[in-house]
């Protein structure tokens, strides 16, 4: 998966304990599911940022979860839903 296209949505996000991590849950436009493992310091006014591509091919939201808690250490750690 090369990236998000204008039409894929955020559907939800899941953020660490600390609010400075996230993992996005994306609805794509062209079909499927995709998660991206985000960033922002407060340090840094621009919000977030990628902390990688996008990770793309899932059938629906729970499998891209369960993936990205596969690829996500903090995700997996806070057992985060």
């Amino acid at each position: 998966m090369a990236g998000v296209g204008a039409r894929d949505v955020v559907m939800r996000s899941v953020e660490d304990a600390s609010g400075q991590r996230c993992v996005d849950l994306i609805l794509l436009g062209a079909g499927g599911w995709a998660f991206v493992e985000c960033r922002r310091d407060p340090e840094d006014a621009h919000g977030w940022r990628r902390a990688g591509v996008p990770e793309g091919g899932f059938d629906d939201a729970a499998a891209a979860l369960d993936a990205a808690r596969g690829r996500v250490a903090w995700l997996a750690e806070e057992g985060t839903a």
